[in-house]
């Protein structure tokens, strides 16, 4: 399959963009079901971006660069325009302007006018054609991998039966490994399709294990609940309800949980859990196209989809990230800013144009990640000015526009939550200093990743073996990278520099005491792994000359496959399933797995828990009620399916309030235990709190109490 690219007059666009409008309006007002989901996704996902891209006349880019940046300018188009119709709705009165009807006008209007632009200003577009000639067998498996995911995740939940996710997780190892070895099995042009295929198939592995949310110990409660609230009430309000909780205020202030899972639920008149399980991380797989191109310009083809195939095996890809829900779509532009400043495509005019854009678009999605970048953009300035070096792609002017808009965004918004927060962390981390010479006070993580803590098993020993390959590689792949001084060639500098921070940045996160816990080391890493994991390729490579006395290329594709295979098998937790030991991975294992991690560490939720939540949530007026509930049920069941943030954390000296409501899963009913922070009881040790109360509900594996004296 070869793409061809063709001058084709616009009118024919304009007219595609009008028909496609027809039937939009058509499958909305009758609500039709299933065309109304794709259409709608597939238009506004990608014709408000398509726009853009041609606007620019971004013509050199290749399909999979267009698709890439279609998708990157649509989001960043629905969040701008939903805060637009948000803002002026209510500027006249209207006081639920993200309901269908104002969001279905406002955008279709904007996105004709952008068709009519295109119009206006093209006398002919460059659009691609493709030629299906022979087509790669390992193509054709690589395509049914989602399949493979999708499949195998429904075979879990209704049958209880992993058999077709392991078989998954061995194709990917095998075709990976097939396309490394050998260009007659998976031609290099098939390398960008490749790696969305794999990160499609391996989130959705993950995300589809169950029908509810699964929170993997991240923020997606909160999130969640942030997002139903812009829902239900039709509009976004940048005031924190709950100005005493820093952390909701924060939250609250980004448009990407706010007011675009908004739009797409009310567009596509969907159950909004599937926004979270299955439009977002579709998204989100695009993040590993954007390191592709990104890296492609720097080590090449074949060793660009080693380094994305780090990138995709590290657990954190497809567990923690997906409760992550405003990090996913940040990422998706951070992967894209940085794609602007290295790529040579990009005249001066459109890469300031295409920064702007993605930087606004990364400031109102996360807050922790747009700190992150403008770090990097400003210590990558200095450090070109240190040198006496030049750079075109990084300037004053762009670190600035950063910072103003950042600083405008997140002093003005909810009475300043997200920059209060990073002031408290940073008091936070100043106050940890005093236990510099502690070990522990970096956190487990980062002793599980030096190897200063015991492993539990010999099976999580080889495990870590091969993660600390992985690290050692990238370390020796820094030096050789020093050593070589292929920086000093032109069009590196900036590569190595964003390299050298990633390196600096990790050091200091763990030199720093308490600095890794305001972010979270795990997704420290994975950030980081942005321009380090090029260096696991790199190490490869001087290993193999240091060894060889010369460069081999397939002594050091064997060394890689073998170790990132591994690793791969480690972490997505395929070895432990298959030799039977302890595992944290939900797909495969959850059938078997300790209760108490399943539902508390790794936020799992069964459908009797889910019934009584929403029982709560429909028969409770929490005006005149305090619930009550444990800890798992108070930060993750009840916060998303019962609607409800303020929860009073059951102990044994609570005391019910009158008309209270005491809330227990079915992990206390067949645990017999009741969890709070840190402690646990035996219900018996509670049973003064219900000798008062009165059951009001009951599925068999939920009870509800009520304090009705």
């Amino acid at each position: 399959m070869n793409q061809i690219k063709t001058k084709r007059k616009p009118t024919n666009f304009l007219l595609i963009t009008l028909l496609l409008q027809c039937a939009i309006y058509l499958t909305v007002f009758f609500n039709v079901p299933i065309a109304r989901q794709v259409l709608c996704f597939i238009y506004f996902t990608f014709l408000p971006g398509l726009i853009f891209v041609k606007l620019l006349r971004l013509d050199k880019f290749e399909i999979y660069e267009t698709i890439l940046f279609s998708v990157g300018f649509s989001i960043a188009f629905l969040m701008f325009a939903g805060l637009l119709v948000n803002e002026l709705f209510l500027l006249f009165g209207y006081l639920h302007p993200l309901s269908i009807w104002p969001l279905m006008i406002v955008l279709n209007t904007l996105i004709l006018i952008g068709g009519l632009l295109v119009y206006i200003r093209d006398k002919g577009v460059e659009v691609v054609k493709f030629n299906v000639s022979k087509t790669s067998l390992a193509y054709l498996l690589f395509l049914a991998l989602p399949l493979l995911s999708i499949a195998g995740a429904m075979w879990v939940n209704v049958y209880g039966n992993n058999i077709i996710l392991l078989l998954l997780i061995i194709s990917v190892v095998l075709l990976f490994a097939a396309g490394v070895f050998s260009r007659k099995i998976l031609p290099t042009k098939f390398y960008p399709l490749t790696v969305i295929l794999i990160a499609i198939a391996i989130l959705y592995h993950s995300s589809l294990i169950s029908k509810y949310i699964v929170t993997f110990g991240s923020d997606v409660p909160v999130e969640y609940f942030a997002f139903k609230l812009t829902q239900n009430n039709a509009h976004w309000s940048s005031t924190n309800p709950f100005p005493g909780n820093i952390g909701y205020g924060r939250i609250n202030t980004m448009l990407s949980v706010t007011v675009l899972p908004t739009i797409y639920s009310t567009v596509l008149n969907v159950d909004s859990m599937w926004i979270f399980k299955v439009l977002i991380p579709f998204i989100f797989s695009l993040v590993p196209l954007g390191l592709y191109y990104t890296w492609k310009g720097y080590v090449g083809e074949k060793y660009a989809f080693i380094s994305v195939f780090l990138f995709i095996a590290q657990a954190t890809f497809y567990t923690e990230m997906l409760a992550l829900t405003r990090q996913m779509i940040a990422e998706l532009f951070f992967a894209l800013l940085f794609l602007v400043i290295l790529n040579k495509k990009f005249g001066s005019s459109n890469k300031i144009i295409c920064f702007t854009i993605f930087s606004f678009a990364l400031v109102v999605s996360h807050y922790a990640l747009a700190e992150i970048f403008l770090i990097f953009i400003f210590v990558a300035l200095i450090s070109f000015v240190f040198l006496k070096r030049s750079s075109r792609n990084i300037t004053v002017g762009m670190v600035v526009l950063f910072f103003v808009a950042m600083f405008a965004w997140y002093i003005y918004t909810s009475n300043s939550s997200v920059f209060d927060s990073f002031l408290s962390y940073g008091d936070y981390v100043s106050r940890q200093l005093s236990d510099f010479f502690n070990p522990a006070s970096r956190g487990e993580t980062i002793l599980r990743g030096l190897g200063l803590e015991e492993p539990p098993s010999v099976w999580n020993l080889i495990s870590r073996i091969f993660a600390y390959i992985t690290e050692a590689l990238i370390v020796i792949g820094y030096f050789g990278l020093v050593k070589k001084r292929t920086w000093n060639q032109p069009g590196n500098g900036e590569h190595f520099v964003f390299i050298s921070i990633s390196m600096s940045f990790l050091a200091t996160l763990i030199i720093v005491p308490g600095l890794a816990n305001t972010f979270n080391m795990t997704r420290f890493y994975h950030v980081l792994l942005f321009f380090l994991a090029p260096l696991c390729v790199a190490g490869g490579e001087t290993l193999v000359r240091f060894v060889f006395r010369r460069e081999k290329e397939l002594f050091v594709s064997v060394l890689l496959v073998i170790v990132l295979g591994a690793y791969f098998l480690f972490q997505t937790g395929f070895v432990y399933e298959v030799t039977k030991s302890e595992s944290w991975s939900v797909s495969l294992s959850k059938n078997r797995m300790d209760a108490l991690r399943l539902y508390n560490d790794l936020g799992y939720v069964d459908a009797f828990s889910v019934s009584g939540a929403r029982w709560l949530s429909n028969n409770v007026n929490y005006a005149r009620s305090v619930a009550y509930a444990d800890v798992i049920s108070a930060f993750n069941i009840l916060r998303i399916y019962g609607g409800v943030f303020y929860i009073d954390v059951l102990s044994n000296v609570t005391t019910v309030a009158h008309d209270g409501v005491v809330y227990l899963n079915a992990l206390n009913i067949a645990n017999e235990k009741v969890y709070g922070m840190g402690l646990s009881w035996n219900c018996s040790e509670l049973s003064s709190i219900f000798d008062d109360l009165s059951l009001i509900y009951s599925n068999g594996q939920c009870l509800v109490y009520q304090n009705t004296g």
